[in-house]
């Protein structure tokens, strides 16, 4: 048997050019540089070793048209390329992977550190096993290698004719080793091992009749007959529509293996006594929200001929999850068949959406459909879906949506089913298409802010009823300072517990010290969970409402009209409007009825501290400056006039 052969997994410098052109270093991705350059090192990576002719790479990148300085052009690409694989090389070292060799550069890769030699080297152990008797260690070869593929080097490689033949000739050696591991997968009966693979040959070559011919028999092996006749099929009609032709020996072979293979019985989809029960457990310190529970019991007593959809907008911490999990433990009972949840993570700026592929994956697991049977395709997910859900008494929480096209797709199919769905810009799309009720969750009033800041301190055991009576104002100026947010206000009853030795006095006088600061972003700081939920909702906002959305705090607390943050970001009133109305969908803004728009104060407190960090301070000086005029132009616009003052010159805009 080989020896074994180093992979990616131990370089500290690791670059791909099967798929897309990617380096990383120490595990963080770099940026390759301008695409000249990103070209130029794909050319070297995709000769393995082998130089490349300084006039080849300018005929490669240039072709006809080479400035008269391409070539010294060539040279600060490859400085720029060395430092970039080697941050410490010393000016003018060579360093160790881009070399000079004659009149051209080659690239030395390391054990492990690009892709295509780890396949290559995968592929010929692969060989040797096969040839030495060893077809399992072979096999495991082969996938490994195969695993390395993300995707065709066209990505990297494909500019024009000159350069076909070099993504072509790669990606033909992943197809023919796509077409050897479907060989020894279907005869050791382990085709599930190389299906992902081969998908993605048959995807990249759609005409290629080897791969799909593979990809057909390993479908069939692994009992899914169904999509492998339906891959025959699309691959025909393909050869007849774009080449004039049918399928030769290889597909007709697979195609007749398929249909001479007895067929499986199909284990049945849904499990007679499955009953997920997936909800969040309810919230011990929910309080209030009798008007939005009274109106989602009335919703649901309501006759009906499809699925009840309830979709609950509101702001970043405003309490919508902890809503829809509280009224969902109320009437759980009244779904029989069970309950289902799923994040979509539209709320995480850190992660990116769950798509509506892995969102049905992950219901379809949750209805005990095995690993193995769900299907591929998106379409073929929500069929099987819809399918299991028929006549189905369930009740579905999604939460954290972003927009309706989520949503749309893990609709269960029954009338007899509660769809509770979360998002913090209404999803007006799902209302008018699909039927949902929409339900915009506000603020809790200060009542209910009071009892739930108490029940949250209470749970503690470090402050008493007494304390909280006896401390009336300190406690209304902290749900003052938290804008009467629940989230807000978990987070300082959090902190409170921690320090059961401060006083809710002193706990007030550090909450209005710390408000208005750029350190109540730190982790110490009893804001900051609270202010870092605006992140998701901001870094989603176009330049221009992102910039508005920063200078907003200049503005008057009581709020500012459409005019006056024109006004304030030195723009016509139709783009203040544009920018306004992305604010409000984003829930950063509220626009009342007199169109008068205004922040939340933690919301405030967000933008202000981006604008330190981001704006410098003569664009936030003018601004105020453009904002004063304004006022002082339109003093109507105020209940009060502003004080008289003499102004500067006007500025721009």
């Amino acid at each position: 048997m080989s020896a074994p052969v180093s992979t990616l997994r131990t370089a500290v410098l690791r670059l791909q050019i099967l798929g897309p052109l990617r380096i990383w270093r120490n595990g963080v991705e770099l940026d390759v540089g301008p695409p000249q350059q990103a070209y130029l090192l794909a050319l070297l990576l995709s000769r393995d070793g082998r130089p490349i002719s300084t006039d080849d790479l300018i005929d490669l990148i240039w072709d006809q048209d080479a400035p008269a300085s391409a070539l010294n052009v060539i040279h600060k690409y490859v400085g720029a390329l060395r430092r970039l694989l080697e941050p410490a090389l010393p000016a003018r070292e060579t360093g160790s992977y881009l070399m000079r060799q004659g009149n051209g550069y080659l690239f030395a890769a390391r054990p492990g550190t690009l892709d295509l030699t780890s396949f290559r080297a995968l592929t010929r152990a692969a060989k040797d096993d096969r040839a030495a008797g060893h077809p399992a260690d072979a096999l495991d070869r082969y996938v490994e290698a195969l695993r390395l593929w993300n995707g065709s080097t066209a990505d990297a490689l494909a500019r024009d004719s000159a350069t076909t033949g070099l993504h072509t000739a790669l990606d033909g050696e992943f197809h023919e080793a796509c077409c050897a591991a479907a060989e020894l997968a279907v005869a050791l009966d382990q085709s599930s091992r190389v299906l992902p693979s081969l998908r993605l040959a048959a995807r990249m070559a759609p005409l290629h009749e080897q791969v799909q011919a593979g990809l057909v028999r390993a479908l069939a092996a692994d009992g899914q007959q169904a999509e492998a006749l339906a891959v025959f099929r699309a691959t025909r009609e393909r050869l007849a529509e774009d080449l004039g032709i049918d399928p030769g020996p290889a597909l007709q072979e697979a195609q007749r293996q398929v249909l001479s293979r007895p067929e499986a019985p199909a284990p049945p989809l849904y499990a007679p006594d499955a009953r997920p029960a997936q909800l969040p457990p309810a919230l011990p310190t929910f309080v209030g929200r009798a008007r939005e529970l009274t109106f989602l019991a009335d919703l649901l007593s309501e006759p009906r001929t499809s699925p009840l959809i309830v979709a609950m907008d509101g702001m970043a911490g405003v309490g919508k999850s902890a809503l829809a999990t509280h009224f969902a433990h109320q009437v759980a009972d009244r779904f029989v068949d069970g309950q289902l949840y799923l994040d979509l993570r539209g709320r995480s700026a850190d992660e990116d959406d769950l798509s509506a592929g892995e969102a049905l994956r992950s219901l379809l697991s949750s209805l005990d459909v095995p690993e193995r049977d769900i299907p591929a395709s998106v379409d073929a997910r929500t069929g099987a879906y819809r399918s299991l859900t028929a006549r189905k008494r369930l009740l579905v929480v999604l939460d954290n949506a972003r927009e309706a096209t989520q949503i749309r797709r893990l609709l269960p199919n029954s009338s007899d089913c509660l769809v509770l769905v979360t998002s913090r810009a209404p999803l007006v799309g799902l209302a008018v298409h699909d039927g949902a009720h929409l339900l915009h969750v506000d603020l809790p009033d200060l009542p209910s802010a009071r009892s739930l800041f108490r029940r949250r301190l209470e749970r503690s055991r470090h402050r008493s009823a007494a304390e909280f009576a006896t401390r009336a104002t300190a406690v209304d100026e902290i749900i003052a300072r938290c804008g009467r947010l629940p989230l807000a206000l978990a987070s300082v009853a959090g902190w409170l517990s921690a320090r059961p030795r401060l006083s809710l006095a002193a706990a007030a006088t550090e909450l209005r010290d710390d408000a208005d600061r750029p350190g109540a972003f730190s982790g110490g700081s009893p804001l900051s969970d609270a202010l870092s939920a605006f992140a998701w909702s901001y870094r989603r906002l176009s330049p221009e409402a992102a910039r508005l959305f920063r200078l907003f705090p200049l503005t008057l607390s009581a709020g500012a009209t459409a005019e006056a943050c024109a006004g304030l970001g030195g723009t016509t009133t139709a783009a203040a409007r544009a920018s306004l109305r992305e604010l409000t969908l984003a829930t950063l803004l509220d626009e009342d009825d007199r169109g008068v728009y205004s922040a939340h104060v933690l919301a405030r407190a967000y933008g202000h501290a981006m604008s330190l960090a981001t704006d410098p301070t003569s664009d936030r000086a003018a601004a105020t400056t453009r904002l004063s005029r304004y006022y002082a132009q339109a003093p109507g616009c105020l209940d009060t006039p502003p004080p008289r003052s003499e102004l500067p010159p006007p500025l721009a805009g």
